[in-house]
């Protein structure tokens, strides 16, 4: 018993491969038109896609479940406009199952997974953690479903994925819009960041004893140009009162907290984290 409670979590960043995009979708109207430059040019960028596992004494936690491997192809679950927008290029040891695997991690340890919005590239294999408590924000879980309930895939809500969770009858926990600061395990709570980016997003507050204290902010900031000074609105975007409201709340809490932010799709960034098959963060 002391073993357990004498333990320090684990934190674990899952490399899910790459996405493809046209930048202005990152950073919307990055790069105008004018009278000097009438034919600006946009351009496709490369981003990381990522989740993360925290391996904790009170059970292990999930943090966005990536992309499903089976999104892509002719028989992908994806139309075939959204793969050719949005390529997800991943070799099969960065599909998630394969990853947990290689951590010696099964699905049905997970105690909870929190889906810090419904799209595409971070929810495709919630339908794996049939034992687990999903955690999502209220209005996220609520528009999604009426995208399923008009029967077809709707910009990043893919219809085959939402219909994957009910059919494998998944446990949700919605987070109301009035919840905030959730402590979910010790040393670790669940920020409701609102609207913005989608319906509804969460993200984490992770105080670790040596790296100490990480915000995973997931799309409420795509990259560290979104954050800013200035702060730069995405292409991809339900809210944008919302998504500045949220970001400058993000930055208050970083100072006040002296927490790093851990961006969603940052390259610069996921290039100098340490992966799971390198190490963890404690």
């Amino acid at each position: 018993m002391s073993n357990i409670i004498n333990a320090h979590p684990k934190l674990y960043v899952v490399d899910n491969g790459r996405m493809r995009m046209d930048k202005n979708w990152m950073i919307a109207m990055h790069n105008p038109a004018s009278i000097d430059h009438p034919n600006a040019q946009t351009e496709m960028i490369e981003f990381p896609i990522y989740s993360v596992l925290i391996d904790h004494p009170e059970g292990k936690i999930l943090f966005d479940t990536s992309c499903n491997p089976k999104s892509m192809g002719t028989e992908g679950r994806w139309t075939q406009e959204t793969q050719k927008m949005f390529p997800w290029i991943a070799p099969e040891e960065c599909y998630l199952p394969n990853r947990l695997e290689q951590l010696r991690v099964r699905p049905e340890e997970i105690r909870y997974v929190i889906a810090s919005h419904l799209h595409l590239d971070h929810a495709g294999c919630l339908e794996m953690f049939t034992n687990a408590t999903i955690i999502v924000h209220e209005d996220e879980l609520n528009g999604t479903l009426r995208t399923y309930a008009r029967n077809r895939s709707e910009g990043a809500y893919v219809w085959a994925d939402i219909d994957a969770w009910l059919k494998n009858n998944l446990q949700f926990q919605a987070i109301k819009r009035d919840e905030d600061h959730l402590k979910l395990a010790e040393g670790i709570r669940i920020l409701n960041f609102g609207s913005g980016h989608a319906y509804g997003l969460l993200g984490l507050h992770v105080d670790l004893p040596g790296t100490g204290s990480i915000i995973l902010a997931s799309d409420a900031i795509y990259s560290s140009e979104n954050y800013g000074p200035p702060i730069k609105l995405p292409g991809i975007i339900y809210d944008s009162l919302g998504y500045v409201k949220t970001v400058e709340r993000i930055h208050r809490l970083a100072k006040e907290t002296n927490s790093q932010v851990w961006f969603g799709h940052d390259a610069a960034q996921f290039k100098s984290f340490i992966k799971s098959d390198e190490g963890y963060y404690e």
